[in-house]
């Protein structure tokens, strides 16, 4: 267990405004990661290995992209325990974000609302970062999660997510496209089949290509929305499965798929401080609606494409719930702020096999 309980500094971190309460975080993780401090965070690290999109994953919980855009405290989330670690979205040139206030806790729902805008230090700074921040050798595998910037226009975001790929690769175990973020002008148009299908061709292209180069394949994992109707879900399926088989028909651990992002929807806070601000919502309201679109995908997409299942784990028993739903393996974030670290042993205790 963690040296310091969480329970006894959540009351001062949720007397702060959320974003400062943040930054105060991320600055105290970075400072302690490298130091024998890092006991007051540090978990045992549970073993419970899995294969996934031809990566062996040392346990089955991961942390979601969002909570470390600049890939400041690698390190730290390793030694909490989890088995793999996503940072970012970075985008090709660093960018403020939107206007502050944009980060809201809503308790009675264990749920927040951001809307961010991708603010962070761009590229060239992210990748340093990793470097300097990776532990060497690593118990975790590294996600590092692409997106475009918001001064860049729709048709022309293929150009940022290349340049993305192209500086992310050698440093990722895989790389995850964010197409889902509510918070970046049009950016969930990119969801649409011909959007879709044009940007995977796109990067899969450029893909094989930086495989030749670097001796390697690394794979693509696309992270879709929570608000999505039927046939989009289906349409989104069709599409995946497509770039995800190789000549003979197979699933080659090409490309995977995380389900979900923060949805739009207000439905389960109504009334609530703060329900009425724009940007993502995330955290428990979120939890039955990212595992319907898991389920849906894992219908259409089958048995061995690698699913990564993401919103509103709290506790252990959602995670047994998202994997029922047809996860290979979870993300948590938001359950992270409400619970601390202590619930990342637990969701990686609850899904070892019986």
């Amino acid at each position: 267990m963690a040296l310091i309980p969480y329970s006894l500094s959540r009351a001062a971190l949720f007397s702060m405004d959320a974003e400062a309460a943040h930054e105060f975080t991320i600055r105290s993780l970075s400072r302690l990661q490298h130091t024998p401090l890092r006991c007051t965070f540090a978990q045992p690290f549970v073993n419970d290995p899995v294969t996934l999109c031809g990566l062996r994953f040392p346990n089955r919980v991961g942390l979601a992209a969002g909570l470390d855009k600049n890939a400041e405290c690698i390190a730290a989330w390793e030694a909490m325990g989890f088995g793999f670690v996503e940072v970012g979205t970075v985008t090709p040139k660093g960018q403020p974000g939107n206007p502050k206030p944009r980060m809201f806790r809503l308790p009675p729902s264990e749920a927040l609302i951001n809307r961010m805008g991708f603010n962070n230090h761009g590229l060239d700074a992210f990748i340093r970062n990793v470097q300097r921040t990776r532990p060497v050798p690593s118990k975790s595998l590294l996600g590092l999660n692409i997106g475009k910037n918001a001064s860049t226009p729709i048709e022309q975001a293929a150009d940022d997510y290349l340049a993305g790929l192209d500086g992310v690769y050698p440093w990722a175990d895989y790389v995850t496209v964010n197409i889902s973020s509510p918070n970046t002008q049009n950016l969930r148009a990119l969801q649409s089949d011909a959007a879709l299908d044009a940007l995977l061709d796109t990067l899969m292209e450029r893909r094989e290509l930086l495989a030749q180069q670097h001796g390697k394949h690394k794979p693509l994992f696309i992270k879709i929305a929570p608000d999505l109707e039927q046939e989009q879900i289906a349409l989104i399926a069709s599409t995946l499965r497509r770039y995800g088989m190789t000549a003979d028909g197979r699933h080659g651990g090409r490309l995977g798929v995380i389900a979900t992002n923060t949805t739009i929807s207000r439905e389960a806070v109504q009334g609530q401080p703060h329900a009425d601000e724009a940007g993502g919502l995330s955290g428990r309201p979120v939890f039955e609606k990212s595992n319907h679109v898991i389920r849906e995908l894992r219908a259409a997409l089958g048995t061995d494409f690698p699913i990564i299942g993401a919103g509103g784990i709290m506790s252990g028993a959602d995670a047994r719930a998202k994997r029922a739903a047809g996860a290979d393996v979870v993300q948590v974030f938001t359950g992270l702020i409400y619970r601390g670290s202590a619930l990342v042993r637990e969701v990686a205790e609850a899904l070892q096999p019986a």
